[in-house]
């Protein structure tokens, strides 16, 4: 759509004059969005998306809600304050429960559990004994005394092949990712936050006295501000930025209605991860550390290794002897980067980035949104 074809009221009143312009119309650029209408209600924004909906991971995620196992806690405490970091998760989740609510969300207090195989008895041991340690350090984030237990005798009931050692987290959930973004969509648009989908942006120019974002369907924006919110795209438009792309893999098989698995489940260093739907498929990802590098890629696609790797632990783990019809594949991409908070800042004049949530989206999503308007609407 060239700008000469647009008309006088599309001008007026998409694509006019903004006071912020936020790229990107995923969890972080709506709740960015519904957060500076709330501190500047007479404000003009607006949303641009490329996609027919959110191109990264905010629609194709597994639905969890959490903030971490002891294993990736224990990798993760290397990289920096751990405590620091596991606050602003479980800050972003409370954030995003309040903004959207629990039954649009339909959020799932059932907990968090990490399965360990009978062969993996070392790093059960490991993590065992590291529950103490991880629940008095988290105890003023979660504002409970534990976290996490020892839930081994509930192996049996989950009927898991081969897995000797559960340790579960006693403050994790589920949601349903598509609500959520259905929700956030309707309350941007409810707000007064036009969202525009199949507008990419090709470039964001400083004009004299405004940003100017010049889109792939010809049309121009003029924006007082700019918030990049595209994660793992980022460096498209910034490529300074230290953002990678890791591409996340996604199974969910037929309906069962015999299959009862009531929790969210990590295994691998939360590598892979699986939980049942409400109407009794199983969804089931990871698989990215396979291949660190042929991961780190933007494009959607699902590759054999991978997808044979998700297979063979649903029949052998998760369904041991069984082999379910596969219904659903897909892919999300991720952003991910040397440290484990994410990017907020400016990185331009005018031009702000909120990036980079490194496999925490659900998480940090709304936390990220929240910092990035106080950021361009300071109190």
């Amino acid at each position: 759509m060239p700008t000469a074809n647009l008309s006088y009221w599309e001008h007026q009143s998409f694509f006019g004059p903004a006071d912020v312009a936020i790229i990107g119309a995923g969890l972080v650029g709506l709740t960015a969005a519904l957060y500076l209408k709330q501190r500047r209600p007479t404000w003009r924004v607006v949303v641009l998306e490329r996609g027919a909906l959110p191109s990264g991971a905010s629609t194709k995620n597994a639905g969890f809600a959490c903030f971490g196992s002891i294993s990736e806690l224990i990798e993760q405490e290397k990289r920096g304050d751990l405590q620091a970091v596991v606050t602003a998760r479980c800050e972003g989740l409370a954030r995003l429960r309040e903004l959207v609510g629990d039954a649009a969300l339909d959020y799932q207090p059932v907990g968090g559990y990490e399965l360990f195989r009978d062969e993996e008895a070392a790093l059960a041991a490991e993590c065992r004994d590291k529950i103490d340690y991880f629940n008095q350090l988290l105890a003023p984030v979660v504002g409970h005394a534990r976290t996490f237990r020892d839930a081994s005798a509930e192996t049996k009931r989950f009927g898991f092949g081969g897995v000797s050692t559960l340790l579960k987290n006693e403050h994790e959930g589920s949601l349903d990712a598509g609500r959520m973004m259905r929700a956030l969509l309707a309350r941007t648009w409810a707000a007064d936050v036009p969202v525009l989908t199949n507008c990419a942006v090709e470039a964001v120019e400083t004009a004299a006295t405004s940003q100017r974002l010049r889109l792939a369907n010809g049309a121009t924006i003029e924006a007082s501000r700019v918030l990049l919110a595209t994660n793992a795209f980022a460096t498209e438009l910034l490529p300074e930025l230290a953002v990678t792309p890791g591409r996340g893999q996604i199974l969910v098989t037929e309906p069962l209605p015999d299959v009862s698995l009531s929790g969210t489940f990590h295994y691998d260093h939360g590598y892979a991860y699986f939980r049942q739907l409400p109407d009794h498929r199983i969804l089931l990802g990871g698989g990215r550390n396979l291949d660190f590098a042929a991961e780190a890629t933007a494009a959607p696609g699902l590759t054999p290794s991978v997808q044979t790797y998700l297979e063979n632990l649903l029949h052998t783990v998760v369904l041991p002897g069984r082999q379910p019809r596969i219904d659903f594949r897909w892919s999300g991409v991720m952003g991910f980067g040397p440290a484990l908070a994410p990017i907020i800042d400016w990185v331009r004049p005018d031009v702000l980035a909120a990036v980079r949530c490194n496999g925490m989206g659900v998480a940090m999503g709304a936390g990220t949104g929240w910092q990035a308007a106080g950021m361009l609407a300071p109190a």
